[in-house]
């Protein structure tokens, strides 16, 4: 037989050594991803190949088997089990069922907001790169008993360069250090030197870290690999094209009832548990014999498919496998969010490919998704598996999924699981207490007590401030989070402030303006009595202003508060929960200042799964990512309150969240700089703006009046360029730009800059920008090619040693 990776290994030179069953696991494809030319294809994994069910779910179990005999039988009894999202999710849960005893969870893409999280990571090489850790238990990481917390065993498909368990590993050593790691994989294929940071890791902690796989090996990889994919890739583009066909199924699909157990979770999602796995496996005969009946037997159901859906991939394998023993031909795979390259050649492994748009309202926005080796696979009967949150009318609709698997299959059929939704548990499981009333100034900010209420607690005795570079240099370790400290707040010099007064004298009209057209634009289309909520701290100043405006124009008092969202850790939940016991979640309108790339305005969606009734479009005074579709303007200019840090925004610091300061119960926190009260220019930039309403409300209302029959639907424009601009400089992670005036700001006083890009032209909108980058002595280089004014790039390896003794930014070269 021909190896599956043999195409890719001809053209771009990629080889596998290793095992002997290296190649009879493996086969090889392209990726559509600028960080990764190549694919690793697993054919036991059920992801992209279907396999026989009790292959699949076989390999998992054998290495569980293999991590209960190298812990022994009481440390077994102890470990908790991980596995990572979207592809090795069924893998970990196999794993587990090997171990017999252990709970288990997944990271997941899927956040929900009443669901603290207890980590969470990045994959760098990968298309979607957050992962989240949510368990529904908060001491699902301290398992253990009085020895102290048991040995964790982190389950992925493939270990090739360890980047992603080693982010893993530090964000939950930092939260649950413990002594014994299992990194557990089908294929270990890391290089020396990748093996030789996991051990480095071992070394710095104390603590033990075993690795079990399969097979091991390496690849292979010629230096331009990446360079010559990509152009294979548009070659091959210009040659096939997929066979898609955007119609309705001409045969509804047959819908089976499970009969799932009330109450079981569909997975490891926010935890299984042994008690959960019991309860399954005494429920598959029956709900198997269901879909037997459903499909009118084993002759008529013919040669099966069970297709699962992305992180959805336990309970298709585990119903997949009930079917195998039922006496069905049946196989398994999942669909999944991975772009990757179908060529029909005996030697590559992705022969086919379906594409069908996302069908269960991502957070991170709609997106194709695929299903490959399922068309021309040779299968009577698809059985589409997914959960209920996943069951809408985008799955079926024309060129939905169903539609797809119509095209490939003479039968489909769709079986639902209930989606679980955690219920927020505290250790002592008591009832959440009753939640504080906002604060308000002046004990706590300089605005009017009405401006503003702050869904925040009050941290201002505790010392949280430190030095810019020794923040930089923790956050890019991986041992803090941004919001567990704050900057130290920047003082600015004369010359900076006359810059700023310049600014706001020559900005203001404008910014009325588009305060103006986006306070209109909220009450013609969102509410009109809306809820202003505003992201703290960028979006207060405009919360405010925008507050105004309705009083001034229409003499409406709209509420306002502000509440915490960090990137990464999602909204303050306890601030979700006192707005909806206080108005109606629908009447809520979430604020910011400006949007850059539109991290924050997916973060939001991505919080508000778990809360109904609440609206995760943000209402912003600039989007020039174009990111949203209620907004004042998309122009990418100097908004003033950007100049400054607290004291243009209410002498109110940046939101915190740390552990030991901010418990289950508690809003996060921030500071009140009283200190700096001399220097506050809060309520005079407020009262500057609102003094030109008058002289702005024609255009307003012409600017509205256009906005209202115009296209505003977000074209993500922002994301793009940034994806663009990180692997034009050699950066590769999307956090470490900064575009936008606004944002680039927010690296020259806050991060430690490496250099600033900045349009060709710009004039005054960058005058501060060119003085704060003169002052760190940071390059700005001109370009003719931006789409933003102005994009700041954070230092990509800092170390406090890379900025030499005056503490300045090193070159950029």
């Amino acid at each position: 037989m021909v190896w599956t990776g043999t195409w890719v290994s001809d053209r771009l030179g990629i080889e596998l050594a290793g095992d002997d069953e290296l190649r009879g696991l493996l086969g090889l494809a392209l990726r559509r991803n600028p960080k990764r030319a190549h694919l690793l294809v697993s054919g036991v994994l059920g992801k992209h190949v279907p396999q026989l069910p009790s292959v699949v779910h076989g390999h998992g179990v054998t290495l569980g088997r293999r991590v209960r005999a190298l812990l022994g039988p009481e440390e077994a009894a102890r470990a908790v089990v991980l596995g990572y999202a979207e592809t090795a999710t069924a893998l970990g849960h196999a794993v587990a069922d090997g171990l017999e005893t252990a709970p288990y969870l997944h990271s997941t893409r899927r956040p929900v907001a009443s669901v603290p999280s207890a980590g969470g990571f990045e994959e760098s090489h990968s298309h979607a790169t957050s992962h989240l850790l949510l368990p529904e238990d908060p001491a699902f990481f301290d398992r253990g008993g009085e020895a102290g917390r048991g040995p964790l065993v982190l389950v992925d498909d493939e270990f090739s360069t360890g980047n992603t368990v080693l982010n893993t590993l530090r964000d939950l050593h930092a939260r649950h250090p413990r002594d014994h790691y299992v990194i557990v994989a089908l294929v270990d294929m890391r290089a020396a030197g990748d093996a030789g940071r996991l051990a480095a890791f071992a070394e710095e902690t104390g603590a033990c870290v075993d690795v079990v796989a399969h097979v091991r090996g390496t690849v292979r990889l010629p230096e331009d690999v990446l360079a010559r994919g990509l152009r294979l890739v548009e070659e091959q583009d210009g040659r096939t094209a997929d066979p898609l066909v955007p119609c309705a199924p001409a045969v509804a699909p047959v819908r089976l009832e499970l009969g799932w157990p009330a109450g079981l979770p569909d997975g490891g999602r926010h935890g299984f548990t042994p008690d959960h796995r019991a309860r399954l496996r005494e429920a598959l005969p029956a709900m198997a014999a269901r879909i037997v009946d459903g499909l009118g037997g084993p002759e008529q159901a013919g040669r099966v498919l069970v297709l699962g859906f992305e992180e959805l991939m336990y309970a298709p394998l585990v119903l997949a496998r009930a079917l195998e023993e039922a006496g069905l031909d049946v196989r398994f795979s999942t669909t999944t969010r991975s772009p990757v390259l179908a060529v029909d050649d005996p030697g590559y492994a992705i022969r086919t490919r379906l594409a069908f748009p996302a069908h269960d309202d991502p957070a991170d926005g709609p997106g194709e998704r695929y299903a490959y080796n399922v068309a021309d696979g040779g299968f009577d009967t698809v059985l589409a598996v997914v959960d209920s949150a996943a069951d809408t009318p985008a799955l079926h609709a024309p060129g939905g999924l169903l539609a797809q698997l119509a095209t490939a299959a003479p039968r489909v059929a769709l079986a639902v699981v209930p989606a679980h939704t955690p219920v927020p548990r505290t250790p002592d499981r008591q009832e959440p207490p009753v939640l504080p009333a906002p604060l308000r100034g002046p004990d706590f900010s300089s605005y009017e007590p009405d401006d503003v209420g702050w869904l925040l607690q009050d941290l201002s005795a505790v010392r949280l401030e430190a030095p810019v570079e020794e923040r930089e240099e923790a956050v890019q370790r991986g041992g803090a989070h941004y919001a567990e400290s704050l900057p130290v707040e920047y003082q600015p010099t004369e010359e900076y402030q006359e810059l700023y007064r310049d600014a706001l004298a020559g900005s203001a009209a404008r910014i009325a303006r588009a305060v103006g057209t986006v306070t209109e634009l909220v009450l013609a289309e969102r509410s009109p009595r809306p809820v202003l909520v505003s992201l703290a701290r960028a979006g207060t100043p405009v919360g405010v202003l925008m507050r105004r405006w309705a009083r001034h124009r229409h003499g409406t008092e709209l509420p306002h508060y502000a509440v915490s969202i960090v990137r990464g850790r999602g909204i303050d939940a306890n601030a979700l929960r006192w707005l909806a016991a206080h108005h109606d979640p629908a009447d809520v309108v979430f604020v910011d200042g400006w949007t850059g790339k539109g991290a924050i305005t997916r973060e939001l969606a991505d919080a508000l799964a778990g809360f109904p009734g609440f609206d995760p479009e943000i209402a912003v005074l600039a989007d020039p990512g174009s990111c949203v579709r209620t907004y004042g303007t998309r122009e990418d200019f100097l908004i003033p309150s950007a100049c400054l840090n607290s004291t243009v925004s209410g002498l109110i610091s940046r939101t915190v969240l740390r552990d030991d300061l901010v418990g289950p119960h508690d809003y996060h926190g921030a500071k009140f700089y009283r200190e700096l009260s001399g220097s506050d220019v809060s309520r005079d930039f407020v009262a500057a703006v609102e003094d030109r309403f008058d002289e702005v409300a024609d255009a307003v209302d012409q600017q509205v009046k256009e906005a209202a029959s115009a296209d505003r639907a977000p074209t993500w424009e922002g994301w793009a360029a940034v994806e663009r601009i990180s692997e034009e400089q050699g950066i590769h992670d999307v956090n470490l730009v900064k575009p936008g005036v606004g944002e680039t700001t927010r690296v020259l006083l806050r991060r430690v800059p490496w250099k600033i890009l900045a349009r060709r032209g710009a004039g005054a909108d960058l005058a501060h920008i060119r003085l704060l980058a003169e002052q760190r002595g940071v390059p700005v280089e001109e370009r003719d090619d931006l789409p933003y004014t102005c994009v700041g790039l954070i230092h990509p390896r800092y170390t406090r040693g890379a900025t030499g003794a005056d503490g300045k930014a090193v070159g950029s070269a």
